[in-house]
């Protein structure tokens, strides 16, 4: 089974974000997804539930937009208070091994300004190291982001048909994967 961790500090105005985690829990209903903001309004974590959500899922997508090089501040702050010393890794911290951890995430520029000679200098998978290096500490297994870039200039039928396809190779990589 597939655990969507959603991490959209906005998402009742989200068209994106939004529409993936529909489009994924319309394809397959088993998904568990977890809306952080709805759930942690006031960035207090319930690490047992999350640690337990984790365990019970092979599987796990991050999904959220890309904020200033990064995660969500509420994304970072689940990082943080839930990969704990001895869940995620440590002498006894295995409880992640061999799982999937797979970034979705909405950019607001065109996949092109994410190259040595772009607006962006760097491409995402460099940018997403910090999840590389997460997954290796977690001893999970990595996949490259998987990426819808250029949403800032979408018009929003557009954005919808563009996310609602970003869903479903998403579906398509998940059901790859052991």
């Amino acid at each position: 089974m597939t655990l969507l961790i959603l991490a959209h500090p906005d998402y009742d105005k989200s068209v994106a974000n939004k529409t993936i985690a529909e489009r994924l829990q319309q394809i397959d209903p088993h998904m568990e997804i977890r809306n952080l903001s709805a759930l942690y309004p006031d960035f207090r974590i319930d690490r047992a539930a999350e640690q337990q959500s984790l365990l019970r899922h092979r599987k796990i997508v991050f999904q959220y937009p890309f904020y200033w090089y990064n995660m969500p501040a509420i994304l970072k702050q689940w990082f943080d208070h839930v990969l704990t010393h001895n869940f995620a890794y440590g002498s006894q911290g295995d409880k992640l091994k061999d799982k999937y951890l797979i970034a979705s995430i909405s950019v607001g520029s065109p996949e092109d300004q994410y190259q040595p000679l772009g607006k962006h200098h760097f491409p995402m998978g460099e940018l997403c190291k910090n999840l590389a290096q997460t997954a290796y500490l977690a001893q999970m297994q990595f996949v490259p982001p998987q990426c819808l870039y250029g949403v800032a200039k979408m018009e929003t039928a557009e954005l919808q048909s563009q996310a609602a396809a970003h869903a479903d190779r998403l579906h398509t990589l998940l059901n790859e994967l052991p």
